[in-house]
């Protein structure tokens, strides 16, 4: 155990914050942060979009949800898919890279590295006392994202993190038991010890959920992902990415 590992184990995501921006330090350590992480083949296939713009940051958090904390927080970040670069790159070489950039092996690899970098943005902000949270209700409409950020063909807005000083802050969510998650050598598939496993956090998630409810919540976990699946939700996104360029073939 050591200072790092706990501020990991002691993540929770933070929807509320002071009217405080970020320094230009601070957003320029996180980025640096999410740059140093790992990256397949080197090719870095992410961007950043930081939105300190008022009407722009309104704009996505109505888009979100509305979701008053995607407006209101020290710094929005976007964090983008993006093979446009790769394009860039092979053009100056007079090269053509249609193929490749269109196959879902580069759109998963595109969707990777951003994520990989984001989390280690977000690390980076909670080891600076910050707190943070994803935004993946920005692809409620990607287009109208991608209208108001200016996006090129060949870059995906995944999702957003706010970052900033932490009010109210909740309490830490339970997550999944270890064995749930973590199988050695081969999957674990006996249905009877995976339903037990799932039957055991369905209790602690519905603890949890009394407690920070007051007894106003009873669900559990099953019951939650179960409800969330039969929504039809976010239909649009396989041609929305085809039409920019990605995951074609």
């Amino acid at each position: 155990m050591n200072k790092l590992v706990e501020t990991i184990l002691d993540h929770r995501s933070i929807r509320s914050f002071e009217d405080k921006l970020l320094s230009k330090e601070q957003i320029e350590t996180m980025v640096l942060c999410a740059q140093a992480a790992s990256t397949s083949s080197y090719i870095q296939a992410y961007t950043i979009i930081g939105v300190t713009d008022p009407e722009k940051k309104a704009a996505l958090a109505e888009i979100a949800g509305p979701q008053t904390y995607v407006e209101k927080n020290g710094h929005l970040f976007i964090f983008c898919a993006d093979l446009q670069r790769l394009q860039r790159a092979a053009e100056m070489e007079n090269a053509d890279v249609t193929e490749a950039l269109e196959s879902t092996e580069k759109f998963l690899v595109a969707s990777i590295d951003a994520a990989l970098a984001a989390q280690n943005a977000a690390i980076a902000a909670e080891s600076m006392g910050l707190g943070i949270c994803y935004i993946g209700g920005l692809r409620n409409n990607l287009p109208e994202v991608s209208k108001l950020l200016g996006i090129p063909k060949r870059v995906i807005p995944l999702f957003g993190l706010v970052a900033g000083y932490p009010t109210n802050p909740s309490a830490k969510k339970p997550r999944l038991p270890l064995e749930n998650i973590y199988h050695e050598n081969e999957y674990q598939s006996d249905p009877g010890v995976f339903n037990e496993q799932l039957e055991q956090f369905n209790r602690t998630i519905r603890s949890y959920y009394l407690k920070r409810s007051n007894g106003l919540r009873k669900d559990n976990w099953t019951c939650q992902m179960t409800a969330m699946l039969g929504k039809k939700l976010r239909l649009y996104m396989k041609d929305y990415v085809e039409s920019q360029g990605l995951n074609k073939r």
